[in-house]
């Protein structure tokens, strides 16, 4: 109404974590209406992955929306067994007591005594068991609120109406292929929102991206319009600790525009975009550059200046990709810059190139490194090369003015293949190829993009 004043109603939870009610039940009762809601039966919400962005999304479903337990449930389901070593509980030890909030919740849930007996070494905790109590095991420093959690797959998916997909995009095909046995006698299509940023190569019968969405879609049988994909420069701890972010959700206008709404926050602003599978390719391509990033900054001690040089070759590269993988590449360079960017300066990729560097990891440790989860941009680098290397891609080299694999083109992508997948090279090898004397100027890469008809729907399994 005209002329009124807006009151913002802030109420605190019985776990003493606070929420702000002001439109959360009126956006609550819009995606209850448009799912066929009716009073006393339940919109089931459940996050499948507890990793740090997945388990972050639930606390934040569950800060905004968990009051409301007579119209909404929030779950969150993860693999049971897995358990914190004792110097992963001291530390979860410190971060409790240098947190009041924390420290009060746990004593009135009579829960503090048994992470001071983890810490002790009297006693062992397990992944699950601290997510319960707000804590996920990739991201220690961050206490969330406490969330509902389920270790039986079955239990978790089998009615529920909206399935967020937490997982990585190397774990998320055959997940989804047991959920699917749990939907055979389904009624209702569920809705899925895929938080995964990796890809696959397929290479038969033409070469082209398998994307976490087109897994999920394979794997259960569930429409393409009831999948989304959501993505954007977001750090996970920053995003919870109410750090301005903003997000894309990307998929058919029936779904998206409403689910826009229902994840807007105050701090947390979500846009809605028509093209799914582009965007979700391009959350995979900046995970590939972002490990190289990490080792010119540990190999060159954080210079600005070959930071700045590689990031002119790495962003060169990526548009490269893009105009072959896009039909308007230009609409996505906002949003592919701003993920690349923020992923440069904090993310997990960039993280573990710098450990690489440092020699603190080693390739041969793989992809999945305690504390941080899973790195996607290691199964990223791999597919977009042997993806790129097909000769049915050939694209026209500028100089010797012959048919060349578009791999060829993009010596960043080549020399992270050789040290990430053929581990031919070491770290320094970065370095070297761009300090070699034959690496053009990164406008030459882009000016060839943009000079010969690139673009090819066949890599994104369009026509």
């Amino acid at each position: 109404m005209v002329g009124t004043v807006q009151i913002n109603h802030t109420s605190v939870n019985s776990n003493g974590s606070r929420h702000n009610s002001n439109g959360a039940e009126e956006r609550l009762d819009e995606l209850r209406h448009l799912l066929g809601k009716t009073d006393g039966d339940l919109l089931k919400i459940v996050g499948v992955g507890a990793g740090a962005w997945g388990s972050v999304f639930a606390a934040l479903l569950q800060d905004a929306y968990g009051h409301l337990r007579n119209k909404v449930q929030i779950r969150i389901w993860r693999r049971p067994g897995r358990s914190v070593d004792r110097s992963t509980a001291e530390h979860l030890f410190e971060v409790i007591n240098s947190r009041e909030d924390v420290l009060r919740r746990l004593i009135r849930r009579c829960a503090y005594l048994k992470y001071v007996e983890a810490r002790l070494g009297d006693r062992t905790l397990y992944a699950d068991e601290i997510l319960r109590d707000g804590f996920c095991l990739n991201m220690i420093d961050t206490p969330l609120c406490p969330l509902k959690v389920v270790t039986n797959l079955q239990e978790a998916v089998w009615d529920a109406d909206i399935v967020v997909n937490g997982l990585p995009s190397t774990e998320t095909r055959e997940v989804f292929e047991d959920i699917s046995r749990y939907w055979k006698e389904r009624i209702t299509v569920p809705i899925i929102i895929s938080l995964a940023k990796g890809i696959e190569a397929a290479l038969d019968p033409v070469p082209r991206i398998v994307t976490p969405t087109q897994m999920i879609k394979c794997a259960t049988g569930v429409p393409i319009e009831n999948i989304l994909y959501l993505g954007g420069p977001n750090i996970a701890s920053e995003i919870y600790n109410k750090e301005y972010a903003n997000a894309r959700i990307c998929g058919a206008e029936k779904w998206r525009k409403p689910l826009a709404k229902f994840l807007r926050q105050p701090h947390f602003i979500v846009w809605d975009n028509s093209d799914l599978v582009t965007h979700e390719v391009m959350g995979g391509l900046k995970n590939v550059y972002a490990i190289g990033a990490g080792m010119v900054a540990a190999l060159t001690n954080e210079s600005a200046t070959s930071k700045s040089v590689y990031f002119a070759h790495c962003t060169s590269e990526m548009i490269f990709i893009t105009h072959l993988l896009a039909e308007q590449p230009e609409k996505l360079a906002g949003p592919l810059l701003a993920d690349t960017y923020v992923t440069l300066l904090k993310g997990r990729n960039a993280w573990y190139g710098q450990m690489l560097a440092k020699g603190e990891l080693s390739p041969d440790m793989g992809d999945s490194i305690k504390g941080k989860g899973m790195i996607q941009g290691v199964s990223a680098v791999g597919a977009f090369y042997e993806l790129l290397s097909q000769s049915s891609l050939s694209v026209l080299h500028p100089e010797e003015k012959k048919p060349v694999a578009p791999a060829e083109l993009c010596p960043i992508l080549k020399t992270l293949y050789k040290i990430l997948i053929r581990r031919e090279c070491p770290s320094q090898a970065i370095l070297q190829a761009l300090q070699d004397e034959t690496m053009n100027d990164p406008r030459e890469r882009i000016e060839i993009a943009q000079s010969q008809a690139f673009y090819r729907p066949s890599l994104l399994g369009q026509r």
